[in-house]
């Protein structure tokens, strides 16, 4: 038995993603809005890099770290998006071994890397807002660039240790992954092997991933709160809560998605579907804009950059 699940592993060469279960004429539809959303995410977050590159105002922590969470919204949806489009056409929907494992690699390293870079968001909105004076000496330009070294890291880290574990396992004959693209789920049901002790280390991985972030968020919240309400004016109150309610907005929306996608039980599929695009393509095109249009300093750099081009043109 052994011998055989070692075989079945040892021989498979590619996957099958089944995607939507739509009817065919539909595919045209999905096609154009996956083009669309995917267009809008290369503009915004590519457009968000410049603009913070390029305008001395913005060399800051707030948009350094702006900067790498748009670099990292571009990667992780150009993971997915490309291939998926492609697979509508496609009458295989075929995905290499080789391509499904980066996928898993790359999506797991980008996403958890996301969510460790809005963690430190938060601690740096905290420390703006509650240590105003002390925010240039605390927030210096070496620890920036540990806590997002350290973000890439850990994001790193839980990639290689997820990805491991998810292609030792033995697969059985099926290749159909009903998914959208190669996701740790999806694959787990096509495994032959036990899967509690798989999953027992994946649960404790995402807990040691997920709370530490949403422990430093929540707290820096609670204390930005009790800060801003303190403040007599209410210009003063409003121009403080306006300044964090852009990172308030990407964390709605990404960790509500996630939450979702994974309280959604294995035998509803679909809705896991629907979850993992809304944080695979939807966060992504989501985050430059609520920044965009949050933000004054943005609007006034985005301004200044496209008057830039007008005088060259």
């Amino acid at each position: 038995m052994g011998d055989r699940e070692t075989n079945n592993h040892s021989e498979m060469t590619d996957f099958i993603l089944i995607g939507f279960r739509l009817q065919y004429e539909l595919h045209l539809l999905l096609f154009l809005i996956f083009l669309l959303v995917y267009v809008m995410i290369l503009l915004g977050n590519v457009g968000m890099m410049a603009i913070i590159m390029t305008d001395p105002r913005l060399n800051t922590p707030m948009y350094f770290f702006l900067g790498n969470l748009s670099f990292v919204d571009l990667f992780y949806s150009s993971v997915i998006a490309p291939k998926a489009m492609t697979n509508f056409w496609s009458e295989s929907k075929s995905i290499s071994f080789a391509g499904c494992v980066a996928q898993v690699f790359l999506f797991a390293l980008f996403i958890v890397t996301e969510g460790f870079l809005l963690a430190a968001m938060a601690y740096d909105r905290f420390i703006a807002i509650c240590n105003p004076l002390l925010y240039s000496v605390q927030m210096s330009a070496r620890l920036c660039t540990q806590l997002v070294a350290g973000s890439y890291f850990c994001g790193c880290i839980s990639s290689v240790l997820q990805t491991s574990m998810t292609f030792t396992l033995s697969f059985c004959a099926s290749r159909a992954i009903d998914h959208f693209y190669c996701d740790i789920r999806p694959l787990q049901r096509l495994s032959c092997s036990d899967l509690f002790i798989h999953r027992m280390v994946s649960f404790s991985l995402s807990s040691v991933i997920i709370l530490p972030t949403i422990i430093v968020i929540i707290v820096s919240y609670m204390y930005i709160v009790s800060t801003v309400l303190k403040i007599r004016s209410t210009e003063g109150r409003k121009k403080a809560f306006s300044t964090c309610s852009s990172h308030l907005g990407v964390v709605s929306v990404l960790y509500g998605a996630v939450f979702f996608m994974y309280l959604t039980p294995d035998r509803f599929p679909e809705l896991s579907k629907v979850a993992s695009l809304c944080y695979s393509l939807v966060t992504p095109m989501l985050n430059p804009l609520i920044y965009s249009l949050r933000n004054k300093d943005v609007k006034e750099a985005l301004k200044k950059l496209l008057e830039k081009k007008k005088s060259i043109l």
